[in-house]
């Protein structure tokens, strides 16, 4: 598949990020126009919600926490993206800002791939598609910086 077709082929899956739970058809190309034998890394901040909102999906989980609903997408995504050829550097509570503007995040997670392939594994693997409703629902707010080593 090409750029324009893959990205077509993941905003079907996950949405046109209009919302905020994923990227958007330009986020994903920025990844997908890169040298797709480079390495990248991803840098994620997130911030939970107190309660996951489940409205926009057919599974219902009563007063979850929006840190319980992460696990659920993390006990898939961590081994998915290990399988998928991917590693995480650093999953760890954030402590708070050291530098420049504070910021509040609860989580932070660096997540590392030899080559543009093994990120897509993770995306294209139905097992993380199948959890990401449980991000999508833990998550108030979030930031993924591109890094290339």
């Amino acid at each position: 598949m090409n750029t324009t077709e893959t990205t077509q082929r993941i905003t079907e899956i996950y949405g046109d990020g209009s919302d905020g739970s994923c990227p958007t058809p330009d986020q994903w190309r920025r990844v997908l126009d890169r040298d797709p034998d480079a390495a990248l890394t991803l840098i994620n901040f997130f911030k939970f919600r107190d309660v996951a909102d489940y409205t926009d999906d057919r599974q219902s989980f009563d007063d979850m926490s929006g840190n319980a609903a992460f696990q659920r997408y993390a006990d898939v995504s961590i081994p998915t993206m290990e399988r998928s050829g991917g590693s995480f550097l650093l999953v760890a509570p954030c402590a708070g800002t050291f530098l420049g503007a504070d910021e509040d995040w609860d989580l932070i997670a660096i997540g590392s791939y030899p080559n543009q392939q093994a990120f897509l594994n993770l995306y294209l693997d139905d097992a993380y598609i199948a959890a990401f409703p449980h991000r999508a629902a833990a998550v108030a707010a979030q930031k993924v910086l591109i890094a290339t080593p």
